[in-house]
């Protein structure tokens, strides 16, 4: 088991693009209150979950080295940051990993070149949300039935505006999957991993399960082969930018790429 911490932003009352994150005492805190939470001493990998603009990555990241050296960590991560970002991190601390939003509908990290730094600095890549926030899943709720904490009301994809573009894709994957005797959730964890492969880079989704059911179906992706052929297809049928709508709202797309 690998325990993997991430610093969240603080809970400050400011506007989304402001929140921060990135000054060294912040991370201190976060990293200490994880342990005590989980009442361990030393976490494997803990995660800054954005770059604070307000902070230049070298300071951030040199905080994070000295919870290295204290062993209250053993490896450190980045989130949602950029390329530039991720190669001046690396050279001020080796970094485990790099974990980005990243699946059929959202491909931005092959676009801003966050794979191929992953690949040139040796890190693994943590695919989150390949499930597109359940646009990928089994069941999808509908907006109108969604409770006042569920992030997807907020999300733009899921708007009507969009949404309905978005199932037309939803619909193509899903025969895509069926045709190869799997599901729609398999294909979508699957099509990261085999992406990561045609590219040379280590790439590992993280997509979530509220049952155990779920849980095995996901493992079952493990098997699932996609061939290069099968990525050329899907690229030609839902190629990137397919998806209609930004993938956070306006005001929190300031905090990525970073």
């Amino acid at each position: 088991m690998i325990i993997h911490s991430k610093s969240g932003s603080p809970r400050d009352g400011s506007p989304d693009a402001t929140r921060g994150g990135g000054d060294p005492r912040y991370l201190r805190q976060t990293c200490e209150q994880s342990l005590k939470n989980l009442g361990i001493e030393t976490l494997d990998v803990f995660c800054m979950s954005r770059v604070d603009p307000n902070v230049p990555i070298e300071e951030s990241v040199g905080g994070m080295a000295e919870l290295v050296r204290e062993g209250k960590t053993r490896f450190i991560a980045l989130s949602e940051c950029s390329a530039e970002s991720l190669r001046r991190a690396s050279a001020v601390h080796p970094l485990a990993s790099l974990q980005m939003e990243y699946s059929l509908l959202s491909r931005d990290a092959e676009e801003q070149s966050q794979i191929a730094g992953c690949k040139a600095l040796g890190l693994a890549m943590m695919a989150y949300a390949v499930l597109g926030r359940g646009m990928l899943s089994a069941q999808l709720p509908r907006v109108e039935e969604m409770t006042a904490d569920d992030i997807r009301a907020q999300l733009p994809r899921f708007h009507s505006a969009n949404l309905e573009k978005n199932l037309r894709i939803r619909s193509v994957l899903e025969a895509i999957a069926r045709a190869k005797n799997a599901t729609l959730a398999q294909l979508s964890i699957a099509w990261p991993m085999a992406q990561g492969s045609r590219a040379g880079a280590f790439i590992v989704p993280i997509p979530g399960a509220k049952s155990r059911k779920h849980v095995e179906e996901n493992v079952r992706a493990a098997d699932f082969v996609l061939t290069a052929d099968d990525l050329a297809e899907i690229d030609r049928i839902v190629p990137p930018c397919a998806a209609s709508g930004t993938r956070y709202p306006m005001g929190q797309m300031h905090r990525v790429n970073l």
